[in-house]
């Protein structure tokens, strides 16, 4: 894996040979000049680890180069969004995400989750991608202990009809219990199968309708503040259209699908396209995993 944005000096490049200068030979000239640039890396680069080069990356390193923001401001929540997609747009392929993933990409996203309080997704996500539930990793364990964080992120279902089934591990095994997120309309008696299954149920919304702003403030309310959302397409349509995504992780996986498959994200146009500024690009493979920041 190897960074290419931002560029700063610590950015994989390949100066260009000076007259007479053979592949394996460096000038005197350019010896001078990488000194230079690496007397002049600043405090923060200056005792990092060369992350330009393009090699496996440590699980550390891509917990520094995704961690949150922080601190973040006092009761505010950081919702993020991690989603892959085909070079022709595609989100899945015969319905699920796996066929567009690569290695690199499901280390970006053991990391991802390794960071966040709670992963958000909807339940339809849940049903095509036989989710379980999160583990704890031995990896990331200082980290999230120093953050006062949990072994492992909370799974928190967003639903509005209750249709899940209560009896998969997801429910019924989970390290920290998973919560389900849906309607105050929704039906007592799927809500009651859930309850006696160990399953919290939160309320997000009036009538069948679960609310985006809710869903982040129920969390929050919780202390789940580090928030990641995996999808899928309708609940991150729904996401985006109610304007609290504040980052979004997009692995751009090089390959095409053609056919209908979904966008990462659906539902009605918005009436203005919301921008984002790109944070940082990583590359690996082939893949590239940017980062970008709601302006």
């Amino acid at each position: 894996m190897r960074r290419l944005f931002p560029v700063t000096d610590m950015t994989a490049t390949t100066p260009p040979r000076a007259a007479g200068e053979t592949a394996g030979t460096t000038s005197s000239a350019s010896s001078a000049s990488s000194a230079s640039s690496a007397s002049s890396a600043s405090p923060a680069t200056a005792g990092a680890v060369d992350t330009g080069a393009d090699r496996e990356w440590t699980l550390d390193e891509l917990a520094d180069a995704y961690a949150y923001p922080d601190p973040l401001p006092e009761g505010a929540s950081w919702l993020r969004a991690n989603m892959v997609s085909s070079l022709d747009g595609a989100g899945q392929h015969d319905g699920r995400s796996q066929p567009l993933s690569s290695d690199a990409d499901m280390r970006v996203f053991g990391t991802l989750r390794a960071l966040a309080d709670v992963v958000i997704v909807g339940a339809e996500t849940v049903r095509q991608e036989g989710y379980r539930p999160a583990r704890a990793r031995e990896a990331f364990a200082e980290r999230r202990a120093a953050a006062g964080q949990g072994p492992a992120p909370v799974i928190a279902v967003v639903t509005a009809s209750m249709e899940l089934d209560f009896s998969l591990p997801l429910f019924t095994e989970p390290l920290v219990p998973t919560l389900v997120l849906t309607g105050a309309a929704a039906s007592p008696e799927r809500r009651a199968e859930a309850e006696r299954a160990g399953v919290e149920v939160v309320i997000a919304g009036d009538g069948l309708v679960v609310q985006p702003l809710e869903v982040v403030a129920a969390l929050a309310e919780r202390g789940l503040r580090r928030q990641l959302t995996e999808g899928g397409p309708t609940l991150l349509g729904q996401f985006v259209a109610a304007g609290v995504i504040d980052e979004m992780c997009l692995t751009l996986s090089p390959t095409m699908t053609a056919g209908g498959a979904q966008r990462i994200a659906g539902g009605p146009v918005i009436a203005v396209p919301q921008r984002f500024a790109v944070a940082s690009v990583l590359e690996q493979d082939g893949f590239l995993f940017t980062r970008y920041r709601r302006i």
